[in-house]
């Protein structure tokens, strides 16, 4: 099972070596929006979006929504996805498939993580932040989301004060989902950060979208890119 340092640190180091499609999402304007980087970024976060808030309740209260860049997950988009979603300003998706190089083959381990692997991944660094929306896929169609979230959690790095919420995503709120957010420790800065991901049902299988950014720092600048991710997320229905 991967773990979050191999993740956050290896996967920045291996991005450019994940195979991939040419993005197919709206060509957005770099550094637009509220997911860009900077004090006008950071001050959408409300002191009350960390860990703790009520069951039900979502996990960011207070965040606005990015601007919207593009959209990802249909076909002949950056990620073909059993969802599809709205990309933040200035993030460019790509599709994640394993490497083909034996020498490198140990890498793939990379895009493992509890029962679920990684399908997608929208990178910050064009619109100023460290960290990616990632995107992770189980083919089980009768396997429980929140199932599927916890998981993932406890294959991550030493995860602690984990919260989960049941919570409504998408459009009107039209999706049932499990939120999470929780603290693991990075050993690339020897502190604590915080991480969040979401699980959904969809006709091929759970769906996990997760936020990791290099810190905490980062991780509540890019709030608004994964608010508006999770407000417009939709089923393909396939």
């Amino acid at each position: 099972m991967v773990r979050n340092v191999g993740r956050g640190a290896a996967a920045v180091a291996v991005a450019a070596l994940l195979a991939g499609c040419a993005s197919g999402a709206s060509e957005p304007s770099a550094g637009a929006g509220a997911g860009s980087a900077g004090p006008s970024a950071k001050a959408g976060v409300s002191p009350s979006a960390e860990a703790g808030a009520k069951a039900g309740a979502s996990a960011s209260p207070g965040v606005t929504a990015a601007a919207k860049g593009g959209t990802v997950g249909a076909a002949g988009s950056a990620c073909p996805l059993p969802v599809t979603f709205d990309v933040a300003a200035g993030w460019k998706p790509k599709k994640v498939e394993p490497l083909d190089d034996p020498d490198l083959a140990e890498l793939n381990d990379l895009l493992e993580q509890g029962t679920v692997t990684m399908a997608c991944e929208i990178d910050a660094k064009p619109a100023g932040n460290i960290g990616f929306l990632r995107v992770w896929t189980d083919d089980a169609k009768g396997a429980a989301p929140r199932t599927v979230l916890e998981s993932f959690v406890a294959a991550d790095d030493s995860p602690s004060s984990v919260v989960y919420r049941d919570v409504r995503v998408g459009r009107g709120g039209a999706l049932a989902a499990t939120e999470v957010t929780y603290t693991v420790m990075s050993e690339l800065l020897d502190e604590p950060k915080k991480a969040r991901a979401l699980a959904v049902a969809t006709p091929r299988g759970p769906l996990v979208l997760e936020l990791g950014g290099m810190d905490s720092e980062e991780h509540d600048a890019m709030l608004p890119a994964y608010e508006l991710a999770k407000g417009s997320l939709a089923a393909t229905g396939g």
